[in-house]
């Protein structure tokens, strides 16, 4: 009982963070490009990265679970394994920490200057303060790949510890940023109702935001299967169980799941541009690729623990109460700030071309 209200967490609490920490990509790639797809919504991404100090909270029963998870955590395992003896050096619990540590001061770091810098211009309205977004978010994509690529092999790959990808990280990467946009999305839709907002959320945008959520759809599609088809053709040994555990026992009807609509209808239906310059079609299809996001989650952690498919009364309840947690956490912050970014001098120049 105790081992599966843990595994129920790590699932819950990784789609839930997914979410929060893809934010802080999406707002770095906005201040290094630009775009009214970006202006529109800036303070949605900024409230989701001010949720990473909840998520750091959050994360502490992981740390207790640590045994209930992770078959490394265990001496007597690893003194019987050749295998995880050769990893010990990496796979400890004390490393494991320090590194989630590591992790979260970065992220956080990264968060906090965005957002007191977006407050600077709030009050001031600082030109100089452009170049200070740009000159933080070049290098912060690169830490952000790097450490959630590490942290991905910590808390994913690690649940099988025989088995590695050097493509897993790049599916978390795509997977995190893909699921906020999908949640991104369908605020946007909802605020785009009341002013200001709507006095520049029209449909142009939309279909911009919808081309976004088109690209990383099919970046997802395309590294999944380059994953897959790489172990395919190298057929080791220490490489296919990985995927011959999720390819029986009902777990291949997952897999179909995804492959038909978290990439097949999407990628159909978002190739209309009809369908992106309507918000309420976009944000349909944007719920149901957040709802895939939490399927193909399941995909890649349950079968490290379950032979064959089952959703235990855990899953719903942890996945409901993190949620509502985090949602009241996002909607606190989302209302402490104007929700549209008017005194950045890029958003008034191309607001009023």
């Amino acid at each position: 009982m105790i081992e599966q209200l843990f595994r129920s967490y790590l699932m819950a609490y990784l789609f839930w963070f997914g979410i929060a920490l893809g934010c802080l990509p999406l707002l770095m790639l906005h201040h290094l490009v630009g775009g009214t797809w970006g202006f529109v919504i800036r303070r949605i991404l900024e409230a989701g990265t001010r949720t990473l100090p909840l998520m750091l909270v959050l994360f502490l029963p992981l740390i207790f679970g640590v045994h209930s998870l992770y078959e490394w955590s265990h001496p007597d395992v690893v003194a019987r394994d050749q295998a995880l003896q050769a990893k010990q050096a990496y796979l400890n619990v004390p490393f494991f920490i320090v590194r989630t540590v590591i992790y979260f001061l970065l992220w956080l770091t990264f968060a906090f200057l965005l957002n007191r810098w977006s407050a600077q211009q709030d009050a001031t309205g600082d030109p100089r303060l452009i170049r200070r977004f740009q000159l933080l978010s070049g290098p912060g994509i690169v830490v952000y790949s790097l450490t959630i690529t590490f942290a991905s092999i910590d808390w994913g790959m690690s649940l099988e510890p025989r088995w590695f990808s050097t493509i897993y990280g790049m599916l978390f990467i795509v997977g995190q940023t893909l699921a906020a946009l999908a949640f991104v999305i369908p605020v946007a839709g909802l605020l785009s109702e009341s002013p200001p907002v709507s006095e520049v959320l029209n449909s142009a945008v939309f279909q911009d935001l919808g081309n976004l959520l088109l690209a990383f759809v099919m970046l997802w599609a395309y590294i999944s299967f380059s994953q897959y088809l790489i172990i395919w053709s190298g057929n080791l040994p220490e490489e296919i169980p990985w995927y011959l555990h999720r390819g029986t026992n009902g777990w291949q009807w997952v897999a179909a799941v995804l492959a038909l609509f978290h990439f097949a209808v999407p990628f159909l239906l978002l190739l209309g541009r009809g369908n992106k310059r309507n918000k309420r079609f976009l944000g349909g299809i944007a719920i149901a690729v957040l709802l895939m996001r939490w399927v193909d989650l399941y995909w890649l952690i349950a079968p490290s623990f379950l032979p064959r498919v089952r959703i235990h009364l855990f899953d719903v309840v942890l996945f409901a109460a993190i949620g509502a947690i985090w949602l009241y956490v996002f909607l606190g912050h989302l209302n402490r700030r104007a929700l549209l970014p008017l005194r950045d001098p890029n958003f008034v120049v191309e607001t009023a071309a």
